[in-house]
């Protein structure tokens, strides 16, 4: 499929919205005036994680040798690239890089960005993070849930750091998930660089199928590898293996419910923003579900409601865009690139990390969480809908 050329058309960009029935790069239809370039942008930051303790992370590299790259079918073998975040008692250290230059130039060139001329091919590669790199796991034996971030079609592991950095910094482990050959740009430790193969697939018209079908085989072996008997993270045994659980933004949403119904070991799941390729079998979804999404709305959400039949809630926060549940909705604003959403600052991402937190605080540790019962005076933008009434 063509990509769109959101900033050359003059229209309001939202960087991954449903085309063809596949999320791919594309416009709004309403029309706006192109972006205004702001005055000259600092160095893009995520912000501060809200929670106790310290962050760290690192990076594995992870073989599966059962089945070749569904992508790449000359790969023998599928080759997935996982960033975890974690609690350390670590005072110093290195920060770790966001992107790497090469990354944030394939990333800004795939989505078109890099036609703004105050978003620099490398803009992303300055982003201020805030975990300290390779820093040593803390944490008694099995005391720490798993969360599983799967991001959108193009986009990186990276897209999800700042929720997955607070996330750990609230006492859980975090583990990103590259799914090779269906994002812009990962980097290997051999500095090989894999591209986005799949796109050229996108037009298939099975092709959202076949992403979701892919993520739910990746994930269980990712999560095999982290909490098996012999687990390729050093830190793997704080991991309590009957608390994990999966959130995916956008077709990483998508692919959330089907790795579920594959895999009883997640016991909670969230989508954020994703239509659901996929329908959730009418024998029904039981565990613990959220989804979380702009106002635009979404069939497939509606469709899969009913099948649903555990505690579940369906959130729209109104002036969100489809990267709005990524870090960049934020960092392109702090570049001074504006897409047009409602949410400013660092808004975004403070209403993403405080929903996504007290459901799996709720759901892994047994939290009571009054801020998911009712809508909430703190976060006014965050609505409750109950289908099948038209307020969603």
């Amino acid at each position: 499929m063509a990509h769109d050329n959101p900033f050359r058309a003059r229209r309001r960009p939202i960087l991954l919205a449903a085309a063809a029935g596949l999320l791919a790069l594309t416009a709004s239809l309403v029309s706006a005036p192109a972006p205004v370039a702001a005055a000259a942008p600092g160095t893009p930051y995520l912000p501060k994680p809200t929670g106790p303790y310290r962050v760290g992370t690192t990076s594995l590299h992870l073989t599966d040798t059962s089945r070749p790259d569904p992508w790449v079918p000359a790969a023998k073998a599928r080759q997935l690239m996982v960033s975890l975040w974690y609690p350390t008692a670590a005072r110093a250290g290195r920060r770790a890089p966001y992107v790497t230059p090469r990354e944030s130039e394939l990333l800004l060139k795939g989505s078109g960005i890099k036609e703004l001329e105050n978003v620099p091919p490398k803009a992303l590669s300055r982003t201020r993070t805030n975990a300290l790199t390779d820093a040593e796991p803390s944490g008694r034996r099995r005391s720490l849930p798993l969360v599983v971030l799967s991001p959108g079609f193009t986009w990186p592991r990276s897209s999800l750091t700042g929720l997955a950095e607070d996330l750990a910094s609230r006492g859980y482990v975090v583990a990103g998930i590259d799914h090779t050959y269906e994002n812009f740009a990962t980097t290997f430790p051999d500095g090989r660089v894999a591209t986005c193969a799949a796109c050229a697939q996108v037009n298939d018209d099975d092709f959202g199928q076949k992403v979701v079908r892919s993520r739910a085989i990746d994930i269980p072996f990712v999560l095999d590898q982290l909490t098996g008997p012999h687990a390729k993270w050093k830190g793997g045994a704080l991991i309590d293996p009957a608390r994990i659980a999966m959130a995916g933004q956008s077709i990483g949403g998508a692919a959330t419910p089907e790795t579920m119904v594959r895999d009883a070991r997640v016991r909670a799941g969230i989508n954020l923003d994703g239509s659901l390729f996929l329908p959730i079998p009418g024998t029904g979804l039981a565990r613990p579900f959220l989804l979380m999404g702009a106002p635009s709305g979404d069939s497939t959400w509606k469709r899969d409601w009913e099948h649903l039949t555990g505690w579940k809630r369906w959130l729209v926060v109104k002036g969100a865009l489809h990267p709005s549940f990524t870090d960049y909705d934020m960092l392109l604003q702090q570049l001074g690139a504006d897409l047009g959403g409602g949410l400013k600052g660092t808004r975004s991402l403070d209403l993403t990390r405080q929903y996504v937190a007290a459901f799996f605080d709720l759901h892994l540790r047994g939290k009571p969480q009054p801020l998911l019962d009712k809508p909430s005076p703190r976060y006014p933008e965050v609505r409750f809908c109950a289908p099948p009434t038209r307020n969603c």
